[in-house]
This record gives structure tokens, C-alpha cells and sequence, in this order.
């Protein structure tokens, strides 16, 4: 990892994303605490969210278009782009202009699916096979105590100076990181045509998947548990309001001890993945979330935070054991592809729970919502470590994980901001 912090084009591309990812996770966190504090409506807030990972649903296509390019120029012009995008929410100023902080989160989720392809093919380029381990778990470590200190400063401004502050510095952040980006000097080759039409190119990473029965088994298990993560999205304002009584802007609080977690699960989950095998590691993750989210069930802030802190941990574990099924099953000339496909039988199901979680939130009290939660997730865990005791937990990792790419999972924007 020494050697690797010693060179300078990986320093800038890590000072780039730093700041990207700074930016982001500061204006998604703001996003839903100015919907809430403009409409009292935790559904409301929840939609910000929503709107964030829908983009997913047609992921393969962003894939294929970022694959036709040369990356590092790309992540230029989307940095630019992303900081134009923004600029309609200086129009924010009640509830009537809602609309635009939700079109403005759509247009963003497509920018974070954009970054998280790009930015895989400046590794893969940059470095030789045998460094992408030690990259990986830099960016890994980066992207986690971003959650531990990013939370806590966005909502920290947003309550001190209000939305628009929080769009000044993810505009600062997003051209301050173009300019790094620029500075950056990387030899790409031209991209190849494959002559292949673009529906035959994303369908290729559909064959795959299903065609590799650990990995399909690993995807649709974490689906299935999406399918009420989601929930998480606009429960977490019902707990901060009618549990524990607090103001909107205390969510940066509970991500910091989300992030807390992650930051043990990141750098445990190598170690339980070459222990105990993918599935069961993933297992594992889903388990812990369920409990995490049965912690918050209780209106005391001891065991919410706490239980923040254990969904924390669980994360990186499936992240990990997801990535290195998928890039040891994977030829290398697919993985964005089945990336993509991922991200779609993942974020599709998270994107229609989030909707569902919205609007039961008006219906069903919200202890009732995380009790199902953890229901599920914890039978997912249970059903999935009962796949890796079948198959003799034959499933390996390898050297080289890849970064994550699932938009609500991680991601520039990384992983479930507020479950």
C-alpha cells in the first residue's frame, strides 16, 4: 500500500475522489433533511432517495456508453456536468419547489452510475493486477470515513446556513475534483468497437449471471433483501421525529455511527471473506443489518445508535462478498457489464421499496416496518448461509476486488445513506 500512495497519478485520482465523493454524500444527506424540513413529510423526504438509485433500472445502458469512451476525460466533463446540474436548487426556497430537488436528485443518480463506471476503468488502466488489492482498500477505507465525518458536517450546515450552502460546496467539491482530474496524466487506449448492436452488448452481462449459478444465487438473495431495505430510506426520519424527538438535521448523527461500523466492516471483511467464503460472509452482513435495524425499534437513543452501528458493520461485508464473487466469476472483459446487470437486480428491487416504504410510512408505524425488516433480512441470511453449507463453502475470494458499483448500496455516493 506504501508504494502504491507513492505515486502520484493514484494521489491525484484519490484526491479527486475524495473530494467528489465529499460533495456527494454532503448534498444526498441535505437533500432529504431540506425536503423533510420544507414539507414535514417523512414519505416526501424518502422520494429524494428514491429518484436517487431509479436511474439503476437501466444501469447496462450507462455501462455500455462509458465503455465507448476514454475514461479520465469522462469523469471531466461528468464533474462539470454534475456542478451545472445542481444549480436549479438555488431556486429552492419553500415547498413549492420541491420538484426541483427531486428532478435534481434523478439527474444525480444517473451521475453517481456514470462515476462508478468510470472510475473502475481508470484503475483497471492505471494499475497492473497486482495493486488493484492494495487500491481497492485504500479507496474502500476513503469511502468509509467519509460517512463518519461527511454526515455529521453536511447536516451540521445545512442546519447552520441552509440548503443552498450545502450546493455551494458540492459545486466547489465537483470542479475543485475536474481540476485534479485534469491535472492527472494517463495513458488510455482508443476503445474498441465490438460490432456489436447495443442491445447485444447489455445482454451479455444478463447471460453471465445466469449462467454462473453462486453469483445469481448471491444477487437475487441480496435483492430479495432489498426489497425492504429500502424501507430504511424514510423509516430513519420517523425514528429521528416521533422516537426520538428530534430535529431532521440529527440523521447526520445516526450516519456517523453508520459510518462508524462500516468503517470495522471494511476492514473485516477481507478477513471473514477468506475465512469463511462469500456467501457465508455475505450471509453474515445480512444478518447483522437485520439486527441493526431491530435496535432501532426501541426509542432510546443508546440502543439506535448502537444498532446504526452494528447495520454499519454488515454492510461492507456483503459489498465485499458480493465484488469478489463477481470479479473471480467474471472474464475481465465483462465485469462492467455484469456489474451493471447487478446493479440492476439489486437497485431495481431497492428502488421499488423505497416507493413501497414511502408510502406505508402515512399507514403502518414505523417499529411495525423495522420489525419486518429485520424479519426478512435476517431469513435472507439464513437461507443464504444454508446455500454456502451446500456447496461446501467452495466459493474462493481473489486478490483484486473491485470497486463497488451498486448506486443505494455504495458508489460515489455510497452506500444506504440513511437506513
Amino acid at each position: 500500500m506504501g508504494d502504491l500512495l507513492r505515486r502520484s497519478d493514484f494521489r491525484l485520482l484519490l484526491l479527486g475522489l475524495c473530494l467528489t465523493m465529499f460533495g456527494d454524500r454532503a448534498l444526498v444527506l441535505a437533500n432529504g433533511i431540506w425536503v423533510k424540513s420544507l414539507t414535514q413529510s417523512d414519505a416526501a423526504a424518502g422520494l429524494t432517495i428514491l429518484l436517487l438509485v431509479a436511474p439503476s433500472m437501466v444501469s447496462p445502458f450507462f455501462g455500455v456508453v462509458v465503455d465507448k469512451v476514454r475514461r479520465r476525460p469522462f469523469l471531466i466533463v461528468l464533474n462539470l456536468s454534475c456542478a451545472a446540474a445542481v444549480v436549479p436548487l438555488f431556486l429552492v426556497h419553500d415547498r413549492k419547489q420541491v420538484w426541483i430537488v427531486y428532478a435534481v436528485s434523478f439527474l444525480y443518480g444517473i451521475g453517481l452510475i456514470l462515476n462508478d463506471s468510470a472510475v473502475a476503468g481508470v484503475l483497471k488502466t492505471m494499475l497492473g493486477e497486482q495493486e488493484l488489492a492494495s487500491a481497492n482498500g485504500v479507496i474502500q477505507t476513503l469511502r468509509e470515513g467519509m460517512r463518519l465525518v461527511v454526515p455529521l458536517a453536511g447536516a451540521g450546515l445545512f442546519a447552520a446556513f441552509g440548503g443552498h450552502a450545502v450546493v455551494l460546496l458540492d459545486m466547489a467539491t465537483l470542479l475543485l475534483g475536474a481540476a485534479v482530474l485534469a491535472v492527472l496524466r494517463l495513458r488510455e487506449p482508443s476503445p474498441v468497437p465490438t460490432g456489436h448492436r447495443l442491445r447485444g452488448e447489455m445482454v451479455a452481462g444478463i447471460r453471465h449471471m445466469f449462467r454462473t449459478p453462486e453469483l445469481l444465487t448471491l444477487v437475487l438473495t441480496c435483492g430479495a433483501a432489498l426489497l425492504v431495505i429500502g424501507f430504511g430510506e424514510t423509516i430513519v426520519f420517523a425514528v429521528i421525529d416521533r422516537g426520538l424527538h428530534r430535529a431532521p438535521a440529527f440523521l447526520g448523527v445516526l450516519m456517523s455511527m453508520q459510518g462508524a461500523g462500516a468503517i470495522v466492516g471494511g476492514a473485516t471483511a477481507a478477513h471473514v471473506v477468506r475465512r469463511a467464503g462469500e456467501l457465508t460472509t455475505a450471509a453474515f452482513g445480512l444478518a447483522l443489518f437485520g439486527v441493526g435495524d431491530a435496535l432501532m425499534m426501541f426509542a432510546h437513543l443508546p440502543p439506535v445508535l448502537f444498532g446504526c452501528t452494528v447495520a454499519g458493520v454488515g454492510l461492507p461485508w456483503i459489498l465485499v462478498a458480493l465484488y469478489t464473487l463477481m470479479q473471480r466469476r467474471t472474464p475481465t472483459h465483462l465485469i462492467g457489464r455484469v456489474a451493471t446487470t447487478a446493479e440492476v437486480l439489486i437497485g431495481g428491487p431497492q428502488t421499488v421499496s423505497i416507493a413501497i416504504g414511502a408510502a406505508l410510512i402515512t399507514v403502518v408505524h414505523y417499529q411495525v416496518l423495522l420489525l419486518v425488516m429485520a424479519v426478512v433480512l435476517v431469513g435472507c441470511g439464513l437461507v443464504l448461509g444454508a446455500r454456502a453449507n451446500a456447496a461446501g463453502r467452495s466459493v474462493r475470494p481473489v486478490t483484486a476486488l473491485p470497486p463497488p458499483m451498486v448506486p443505494e448500496l455504495s458508489g460515489r455516493y455510497g452506500s444506504s445513506e440513511s437506513s
